[in-house]
């Protein structure tokens, strides 16, 4: 049945009142207010400018997206994430090819629209040969920070038939959160397999994804 009353109603739980039906008050945040009245929306918005990390602006959370896969070949180890794992085959590559670093690489890039490693690190260049590729996600964290970003949380998965990602998982997420100077609740490291399809199921190889998030104050982000 409808209701009749004419009384005005500012939220729900005067609603409830008027139908008789029970209203408790329980803890919450009060920084966590209700969008009843417009002054309610300049109010929320000055929260989220005070919380934010970049104060005073409203924050430009960007999202970059990382891709890479190297060949495997008979060898003695692999290098994933900056940690060295005992391996039958190891991977191909001109630098040290670390396919989680670099797929992490392109994530950090993405996220300052600074085109792809390749760009920075071309593998034509002698420099690179055997390098270390702790010193190109590196060098992709300082051009964030330069471009006025703060990472805060980076991903990257793996798609591999061996070596198994989990016994090795604390220490990728311990090297990359040392590399970046992240706190290591920050960084993801899982993996899958391809159920023996293609040529990761094959073994010949091994595919990262990875993705990065960086926060920019408004109107920042990129340098190129």
């Amino acid at each position: 049945m409808a209701a009749t009353s004419t009384s005005s109603y500012t939220d729900d739980a005067s609603l409830l009142e008027e139908a008789g039906l029970p209203v408790r008050i329980v803890q919450g945040d009060s920084q966590n207010i209700k969008l009843t009245y417009s002054q309610d929306f300049e109010e929320g918005e000055r929260l989220l400018r005070a919380n934010s990390p970049t104060p005073g602006l409203l924050p430009d959370v960007r999202v970059g997206h990382g891709y890479d896969t190297h060949r495997l070949v008979p060898g003695e180890e692999i290098t994933l994430c900056g940690v060295k794992i005992p391996h039958t085959s190891t991977l191909l590559g001109h630098s040290d090819a670390d396919v989680g670093l670099h797929a992490l690489t392109n994530a950090f890039l993405g996220t300052i629209s600074a085109a792809d490693i390749g760009s920075h690190f071309s593998p034509k260049d002698v420099r690179w040969k055997g390098a270390s590729s702790t010193k190109f996600l590196k060098h992709a964290a300082e051009l964030v920070k330069q471009g006025g970003g703060v990472i805060t949380h980076c991903d990257v998965s793996f798609v591999c038939e061996k070596p198994r990602i989990s016994d090795y998982r604390d220490a990728m997420r311990e090297s990359v959160a040392r590399i970046v100077g992240l706190n290591r609740s920050r960084v993801s490291v899982k993996a899958g397999t391809n159920e023996r399809n293609g040529f990761v199921g094959r073994e010949e190889g091994i595919v990262a994804f990875a993705t990065a998030t960086a926060v920019f104050p408004s109107g920042l982000g990129s340098i190129f």
